[in-house]
């Protein structure tokens, strides 16, 4: 059974259309980098790490344990999330808490979850 494609046949430019929507889209260099922020949760260990921060703050070793990897493996990824502004950590004496970096954090990843379990 042929699969029949999706296309757009008509030649009308919808003015309103594009004007609104050029009028309404963020600039260019905001989506560069909301695209730059997505590319961040590509990565299956980082969205592990955030999933396990989600639930409660833990430092590097708990979490190298959790996953059976590495502290050091764990401190890169850790280090890619905090450039990315997703998480954010404290000190407490000799140890240092990781944590999600606000409720939007939280949100984005919820969302996500919740998309892909329709």
């Amino acid at each position: 059974m042929a699969t029949e494609e999706m296309k757009c046949d008509c030649n009308i430019i919808h003015h309103d259309v594009v004007e609104l929507v050029q009028k309404t889209i963020p600039k260019d260099e905001t989506l560069y980098d909301l695209a730059e922020l997505f590319k961040v949760f590509g990565d299956s260990t980082r969205i592990k790490i955030l999933s396990a921060l989600a639930i409660n703050e833990m430092c590097v070793c708990d979490i190298s344990c959790l996953f059976n990897m590495t502290k050091s493996s764990i401190s890169h990824q850790l280090r890619i999330l905090k450039q990315a502004k997703l998480v954010k950590y404290r000190k407490s004496g000799k140890s240092v808490y990781y944590s999600l970096a606000d409720e939007h954090v939280n949100l984005i990843f919820k969302q996500g979850l919740d998309h892909i379990n329709e």
